[in-house]
């Protein structure tokens, strides 16, 4: 008889990218690649190639909701990650399943986010009600927040999201509720850049970051996914992280051009 061996599983909520360059495709194959499992509740459906996205077909928050529910009622799950979302109700609808079970660590990821483009409000004022919810109802449920350094910057300039008075990004994270804070691409000195973890006692720690490959996307969504698979593990936060941004630039170095846009991460790399 075969001894069952147990394996991590991580709740990925997401959208599905046709090209396997990102969401929920590209977050399986991490997962598995460090030991782990994924399962998904899918949040919208893409229809774009390696270059662009032509339009994103949302799930409705009912449909987020019943493919969530249903999965953790059955399987246990270890760790939570959320990706992109693309309505207001939609990120309720996982901010209430956060709060449900709010035992389990969640890390979240303050990506682009996924448009309804179905919708026929104004792109500008949807982005931002979009992102604003995000910052009010998941933010403060997050064990780790994962967010490239020029996106938050960015967010902070334009008052997207207030720095309530603090001068570092983190810090403006945790201030919200945010106990930890993963910053990718802290740019240092020139041709140099970091990722830097900030912790609930405003502790540091920074491992350099090679820079990505021209053409390459946001590899936030990357790290995110490695970090929770590596949390479902068992492992502490400040470990976790590290791991993940390794794996990540690994991934990151061995990209590839599968065809006329952007490249994509190995997420599996191959052995040197």
């Amino acid at each position: 008889m075969n001894q069952q061996i147990s394996t991590p599983v991580t709740l990925i909520f997401g959208p599905f990218d046709p090209t396997g360059s990102d969401g929920l495709p590209a977050d399986a194959i991490t997962c598995a690649a460090l030991g782990g499992h994924a399962i998904s509740a899918l949040t919208a459906i893409t229809i774009q190639d390696s270059a662009k996205s032509e339009s994103v077909l949302p799930c409705s928050a009912e449909q987020i909701d019943d493919q969530a529910r249903c999965l953790l009622e059955d399987i246990p799950v270890q760790a939570i990650k959320v990706g992109a979302l693309s309505s207001v109700e939609s990120v309720s609808a996982v901010a209430q399943i956060a709060a449900d079970y709010s035992q389990i660590p969640l890390v979240l990821h303050l990506g682009a986010q996924e448009i309804d483009t179905e919708t026929g409000a104004e792109e500008e004022d949807e982005v931002d009600d979009l992102v604003g919810a995000v910052i009010e109802l998941l933010v403060p449920q997050a064990h780790i927040v994962v967010i490239e350094a020029r996106r938050l910057t960015q967010w902070i300039t334009e008052e997207v999201m207030e720095a309530s008075g603090h001068a570092g990004g983190a810090q403006a994270l945790q201030a919200i509720g945010a106990q930890w804070v993963l910053i990718t691409g802290v740019k240092q000195r020139p041709g140099h850049q970091a990722n830097v973890l900030t912790g609930p006692e405003s502790e540091t720690i920074a491992w350099p970051s090679p820079l990505s490959p021209e053409r390459t996307r946001d590899s936030g969504g990357l790290v995110a996914t490695a970090l929770a698979s590596l949390l479902a593990r068992g492992l502490s936060v400040p470990k976790a992280a590290e791991q993940a941004c390794a794996h990540a630039s690994q991934a990151l170095l061995q990209s590839f051009q599968p065809g006329m846009g952007q490249m994509i991460a190995r997420r599996i790399p191959i052995a040197p």
